[in-house]
């Protein structure tokens, strides 16, 4: 049976084609428009339809250049199937360095969206009908907030075996079972019939060379584990993911200068130290300890806290020690096999 167009946006892309083009979003009070960029490879042969998507919140930069990187990668070329890859969905975000639009709304917050909506619901609206709608599964990059740093960690319904199999295909040592909040991509996705992971990694406003790797290289995987690249033989050392069920902050218990003594990826104990807090003549004020065993996955970088301030994101494990053992192979991975693949 032939293969048929795929068609986006209006565009009709044949198959083996490829194609760059924008989405017109609606346009500003200022008469300005703009477009929302994607990148579609329609392969040759049937298969499975696939959207990455980046920048949803504008802040979050890692995911653009992560999708950069997964459109040039050599193992794409024979591709199964559609990759739809959106290099930033909030494109005012990205302009203003913001996580937000213009009308202060968070895009993440307003799916499915609507036709005669706000601006963030007209643009939810557009990338639902015209990108998620279309698609199978969908990987959502993100980065910590502005001055936070996530360690790579997939965020995912993995209670559904299918979304378990593609988190745990992707390759990072932590995947984190997070319930789908209203209004997010993942649930409109959810809704569509399409299978999400939400990668998240790196900090707001900056390229981190470890959390791009490991996104672009999780992506192929997850790829080839839906069939739409060839499997192929793994190099490296095997890394077993392992889920984590609960996560929480750690908050300041006083006003100060924080001397981190944690970092990403730390297997801690309860009643660790985490970090010590001091007034500005370096009397200490206090500490910031473990409530529980577990995993650092997130941390504030700054290093000035308000009493009561997250500082320490943790994730719990029955076995804490092997996940910050993996959290090492992976960076070893990282470092002998070729990003581009």
């Amino acid at each position: 049976m032939k293969r048929q167009n795929f068609v986006i946006g209006g565009e009709v892309i044949k198959p083996g084609e490829q194609k760059r083009l924008l989405l017109l979003m609606p346009p500003l009070y200022t008469a300005t428009t703009m477009g929302i960029p994607v990148f579609v490879l329609h392969g040759k042969r049937p298969g499975p339809t696939l959207f990455v998507s980046a920048a949803i919140h504008g802040d979050e930069l890692n995911g653009i250049e992560i999708v950069s990187r997964l459109i040039k990668a050599r193992a794409i070329k024979n591709l199964r199937g559609t990759l739809i890859a959106i290099p930033m969905v909030n494109v005012y975000g990205v302009l203003n360095q913001s996580r937000y639009l213009p009308d202060r709304r968070d895009l993440n917050r307003c799916f499915p969206g609507s036709k005669k909506g706000s601006l963030a619901g007209r643009i939810a609206r557009l990338f639902l009908d015209e990108i998620v709608s279309k698609c199978d599964y969908g990987i959502d990059l993100h980065t910590g907030a502005i001055h936070r740093s996530n360690l790579p960690q997939i965020r995912a319904n993995l209670d559904d075996p299918a979304t378990l199999e593609m988190a745990e295909a992707f390759g990072v040592p932590v995947l984190l079972n997070a319930d789908i909040r209203d209004g997010s991509l993942r649930q409109a996705a959810a809704d569509e019939g399409a299978k999400v992971l939400l990668y998240e990694a790196g900090e707001a406003l900056r390229y981190d060379e470890f959390s791009i790797a490991a996104g672009v290289k999780g992506i192929i995987k997850v790829m080839r584990h839906v069939g739409m690249l060839n499997k192929t033989k793994s190099v490296g050392h095997s890394i077993k993911p392992f889920v984590a069920r609960q996560s929480g902050w750690v908050r300041a218990n006083e006003s100060g200068f924080v001397m981190h003594k944690a970092q990403l990826g730390d297997h801690v104990v309860k009643g660790d130290l985490l970090a010590v807090i001091s007034n500005p003549f370096g009397e200490q004020l206090g500490t910031i300890d473990s409530p529980s065993t577990g995993v650092v996955i997130g941390k504030q970088n700054i290093p000035l806290a308000q009493e009561g301030e997250a500082i320490y994101h943790i994730a719990y494990f029955k076995k804490p020690n092997e996940v910050a053992e993996h959290v090492e192979l992976l960076q070893d991975n990282l470092d002998i096999i070729d990003s581009s693949d």
